[in-house]
């Protein structure tokens, strides 16, 4: 039986600059809207082919008008919020998902044979994106849930109810943002410790938990501290679990840590922080994520949404 810790070390192209790809969209429409004519309906090709439709001017001059308002609003939270640049627009969600194993040396005995969920800290992607996940659910800063959303940052929360029970109502306005809530057990124990009768309660009863408050049962568990045993992952399989995802890095309020030796961000990462504020970190969350978005936009990658690649 193996227990996997924390601590267990071991766009392919190029992407324009932070609201260039919207700014390619809006260029497009202008070329496509100038190619209509305001006054036409149709557009004449050479050669007396029969003419084609042309779309709509005033509708393409619409959506033109929103891409750049909504561009324009993003740039004024990226400095309202104090971020060195606008944080880069996530590709679009894989048409195809990627297939999810365990990370070699994070298996449990039968693994396979038992078709438990996949403990992952990357995914298999060849975009440059990385994913944010947050734990557990102490700090419930209204700051931060303003920030995430004027600048349209996706992440994926992991919640363990004697945390979060003192207010399930942030959480649910967070879900109503659309983040994914998650399961993070109920009393945040040492898992490994626990016998699987005691495991599953911990999972399935937060299980409950979250569909009692927020209407659906997760798919997503992550372990505490990030340590599992094989029990762990059958009483999760038992409970309606179908992925695992661990971390890469992990980012607080005045540095980073890493799982690799190369101590840098890889295509896929999955990086780890945790629902905390000025009683535990020498900041607040908006400083964290301030830190975290300068990071990752400086070395070319977006933010996208884990739930969409899994």
């Amino acid at each position: 039986m193996r227990v996997v810790g924390q601590n267990d070390k071991k766009w392919a192209g190029c992407r324009p600059p932070g609201g260039a790809r919207i700014g390619l969209a809006v260029l497009t429409l202008a070329i496509l809207a100038a190619g209509c004519g305001r006054s036409g309906t149709e557009v004449v090709p050479a050669g007396g082919q029969q003419p084609l439709e042309a779309p709509p001017a005033r509708a393409l001059d619409s959506y033109a008008t929103k891409l750049r308002a909504a561009h324009a609003a993003r740039v004024a939270a990226a400095k309202r919020w104090g971020l060195k640049k606008v944080p880069l627009t996530a590709p679009p969600p894989p048409a195809k998902k990627p297939r999810i194993t365990t990370r070699k040396g994070f298996e449990v005995d039968g693994h396979r044979r038992l078709d438990l969920p996949p403990v992952f800290t990357t995914v298999p992607t060849e975009e440059k994106v990385v994913f944010l996940t947050i734990d557990d659910g102490a700090e419930k800063d209204p700051a931060f849930l303003r920030m995430m959303s004027e600048l349209r940052v996706p992440y994926t929360a992991f919640l363990s109810d004697y945390l979060v029970k003192g207010d399930y109502g942030y959480f649910k306005e967070m879900q109503d943002r659309g983040v994914g809530l998650h399961n993070h057990t109920l009393h945040h124990p040492y898992m490994p410790n626990l016998s699987y009768a005691r495991q599953k309660r911990e999972i399935c009863g937060m299980q409950k938990v979250i569909e009692k408050r927020y209407g659906k049962r997760p798919a997503l568990f992550r372990p505490p501290f990030g340590n599992y045993d094989k029990a762990t992952l059958r009483a999760a399989k038992a409970c309606g679990i179908t992925h695992v995802p661990l971390w890469n890095e992990e980012v607080f309020v005045d540095r980073w840590e890493y799982r690799e030796w190369d101590r840098e961000l890889h295509p896929g990462d999955i990086v780890l922080t945790h629902f905390r504020g000025r009683e535990d970190w020498k900041g607040t969350m908006p400083d964290m994520i301030r830190r975290f978005l300068d990071k990752v936009t400086a070395e070319g990658y977006a933010v996208g949404r884990l739930e969409d690649y899994l």
